[in-house]
């Protein structure tokens, strides 16, 4: 979320008053005596991301300074903080409505992650402080609107902590991430995997039962597939210019036909490790701090989280954001550090995931290598980032390359069940 340098005093123009910031810092301060005390002194509204860089929602980026007076003392404050709003687009709006994204993100704000944290804090066996590697939930609204004549306009609001201010910067697309980003991105993802999964395995309930708004497969699957046959034709043209890459391209071509069910398969979850995944895993979604010892991720956008297998988050990431050869020499190494976080933290949860799921590092690095062409699929569907970039479509590219040549792509990947 890259903010412009446009700014707006008091909230002209913008659709942020004082009433309804005294509503979100009520809510941030709910367990504050008397809500009342609350007073807004100023705050400043300019966009939160650069125009046409977020198409599911509209973004403002917010500074509030506000008082807290109890009994003789005034404390002054400040948040910063970011607005999620439906699009103003009507075609946009109705996109982002009808499949839910806003719905979903909002749920997995406000009823997924308070289920993680109370669960890892209730049986995380050294009671490790470890924050969720996503931004703070200040507050959400939802109202779906009316299909009566008088229909009311659906409604979605999301607050979210705005983590710049506190040293996050966002990844460069066109380089790709460095390993130092990709090692700490996998941990993060590792950490979210893991407390589903154990939450799942410990209170015994199916987690797309629990929370019925995930994406299901079926219906990701035809949105996914529409931006598969979107895409296609404008890679295999860009390929048709580029000599040498016939056998590439025939492999692309003999793979159309059956995309949609290769989606399908590969996004289906597949148990016992069925787990919340973000679905959408790439650098674009990710913030980063960092200096000269430690790097740290937080994950943003949660508008396609499904119930499915972590290694297509995994996949995403590598195959999407990665510079081809950190991708080329390190994928096992990163595919080991998260086996490492994942095992881990489940086992302080008191769940092995070896000895009580039968689960295997071997059979992690056999799942990875099937959710490799389900992220390529995605990619291909969003080609058209790359296309344009010297630097994208060189690693689209070698991306293709070495997939090929590893016989990757090829529909019968995607059938093939763990030994």
């Amino acid at each position: 979320m890259s903010e412009s340098e446009e700014e707006t005093s008091s909230g002209a123009d913008w659709p942020v008053t004082e009433e309804w910031l005294q509503a979100v810092l009520k809510e941030h301060h709910k367990d504050l005596e008397d809500p009342s005390a609350i007073s807004v002194l100023d705050f400043t509204v300019k966009p939160g991301c650069d125009v046409g860089e977020s198409v599911l929602s509209d973004i403002l980026a917010v500074a509030v300074k506000y008082c807290l007076r109890k009994d003789t003392d005034t404390t002054t404050n400040n948040l910063s903080f970011i607005i999620k709003l439906l699009p103003q687009d009507p075609f946009s709006r109705f996109f982002v409505t009808e499949a839910q994204f806003d719905l979903r993100e909002i749920k997995f704000y406000t009823q997924v992650v308070p289920d993680l944290e109370s669960f890892k804090s209730k049986n995380m066996s050294d009671k490790l402080d470890m924050r969720l590697p996503i931004p703070k939930c200040y507050y959400a609204h939802y109202s779906p609107g009316s299909t009566e004549p008088e229909a009311t306009p659906p409604e979605s609001v999301l607050v979210l902590e705005n983590i710049k201010p506190n040293g996050f910067v966002g990844a460069d697309f066109s380089r790709g991430l460095t390993l130092k980003q990709t090692t700490a991105a996998v941990d993060a993802i590792a950490q979210l995997h893991a407390l589903s999964l154990s939450l799942k395995m410990k209170e015994g309930k199916s987690l797309s039962e629990r929370y019925p708004f995930l994406f299901q497969t079926t219906r990701a699957s035809d949105s996914y597939q529409q931006l598969v046959e979107r895409g296609l034709p404008q890679l295999s043209q860009f390929l048709e210019r580029r000599p040498g890459l016939e056998n590439v391209l025939t492999a692309l071509n003999d793979l159309r036909p059956h995309t949609k069910d290769i989606i399908e398969n590969l996004l289906s979850p597949e148990e016992p490790m069925a787990l919340i995944t973000h679905t959408d895993f790439w650098c674009n979604n990710l913030m980063f701090k960092e200096d000269e010892n430690s790097c740290v991720c937080s994950i943003l956008d949660w508008q396609m989280v499904t119930y499915s297998r972590p290694t297509n988050d995994l996949a995403l990431l590598l195959i999407s954001s990665v510079p081809a050869e950190l991708r080329r020499i390190h994928t096992e190494k990163l595919l080991d550090g998260y086996w490492e976080s994942l095992t881990t933290i489940c086992r302080k949860m008191s769940l092995d995931v070896e000895g009580e799921l039968g689960y295997t590092r071997k059979k992690l690095s056999e799942d990875y290598q099937r959710s490799q062409l389900l992220a390529l699929l995605l990619c291909i569907g969003s080609v058209d980032l790359a296309l344009g970039n010297e630097q994208m479509e060189e690693r689209l590219l070698e991306l293709l390359q070495d997939l090929h040549k590893d016989g990757l792509l090829n529909a019968d990947v995607a059938n093939k069940t763990q030994q």
